[in-house]
């Protein structure tokens, strides 16, 4: 007989157990998630929806071992066992855009107990545009406007997106091998950009956007008739010109773009706000200790990228929670029918 958690517990062990404890304490649904950088987001989404009747408890799918539970592994050690009370809540990857295409998609699109970020990952949401200038003031203190992030990654992404189409074609078509999330990133990824002028920026990827496509087509001539179909198939998923940053392997967007372009900013805002207090202080002494009273109260921006939660207006955080709403609604409407006590 197996000892393991993860082999004994299912949803209905956890409604069983509930059972036990004192009428009118309320329900409990477990939250697997894949990884500790994942609790606090899921914590965040989930937390939204408890009341008097039920509360989530997130963690990790196993006590017993560190392995981190990407979403195959979730997959595999509670397939049989979610339900009402167990929950995997899991980045989308590409699966969401697969739409079944593959065996972890079907699950990640059709389970109702298995809930996804419709994008790709939880890193797209940290390179939300519109929060960008919140965490440069987080990090730095300076509320100057020295950078248009929006419009940056609305350019990056009009100009990634027929790129972006051509990797979700491979991807379904299984020709990945020629044409990978890594080789998309390679050509993405951008290097220095002069905060002056980004438009040189999106014109260098522009050029290697279109030579990378016409070698796809030389290589993929098949995939002209099917590409006009899976853009439109991709804008009923919610994926446009102007958002597709929000799909991409978020690792990738945040490492190569998001990353090096707000430390840039963040620099260029802390210099300033130095100068000012140089220019401002009296004497020695008053300069070294207003910077570093200043140097101490700022943070790295990595760190406030991670930590900021100014994108809960983004559409994809929406439809994260119109998912929970319906679930957690369904499962009151059931409770008031059958007069199962909330536990």
């Amino acid at each position: 007989m197996s000892t393991r958690l993860s082999d004994n517990l299912n949803s209905n062990y956890i409604g069983a157990a509930t059972k036990l404890r004192a009428q009118g304490a309320r329900r409990r649904i477990v939250a697997y998630v894949e990884s500790f950088d994942d609790i606090f987001f899921w914590r965040n989404v989930l937390g939204r929806f408890e009341d008097k009747n039920i509360y989530f408890e997130v963690m990790l799918p196993s006590r017993t071992s560190l392995a981190k539970g990407k979403k195959v592994a979730i997959t595999n050690i509670l397939r049989g066992k979610l339900g009402q009370n167990m929950i995997a809540c899991v980045d989308a990857d590409y699966d969401y855009l697969m739409q079944g295409a593959t065996e972890s998609s079907k699950i990640v699109c059709n389970n109702p107990y298995v809930f996804h970020t419709f994008a790709y990952a939880i890193e797209n949401f940290q390179c939300y545009a519109p929060s960008l200038h919140n965490v440069c003031v987080m990090s730095t203190l300076n509320d100057r406007k020295a950078f248009d992030f929006e419009k940056f990654m609305r350019d990056f992404s009009q100009t990634i997106y027929p790129l972006f189409i051509w990797n979700i074609w491979c991807y379904r078509r299984g020709y990945h091998n020629n044409f990978s999330m890594a080789n998309m990133c390679a050509v993405f990824s951008m290097g220095d950009i002069n905060l002056l002028h980004p438009d040189k920026a999106i014109e260098v990827l522009r050029k290697k956007v279109n030579r990378t496509i016409s070698s796809l087509q030389h290589t993929f001539p098949q995939a002209k008739e099917e590409y006009p179909a899976l853009k439109q198939k991709l804008r009923t998923l919610g994926v446009m010109p102007e958002n597709v940053y929000m799909y991409i392997r978020g690792h990738d967007i945040f490492d190569a773009v998001v990353s090096p372009l707000v430390s840039s900013v963040c620099e260029m805002l802390r210099r300033e706000r130095e100068r000012e207090i140089h220019k401002l202080a009296t004497n020695d002494k008053q300069l070294q200790n207003e910077l570093s009273g200043y140097r101490h109260s700022t943070a790295p921006c990595d760190f406030m990228l991670k930590k900021q939660t100014g994108f809960y207006n983004a559409p994809q955080y929406e439809q994260i929670l119109e998912k929970i709403k319906d679930f957690v609604e369904r499962l009151k409407a059931e409770q008031s029918q059958t007069k199962i006590p909330a536990n």
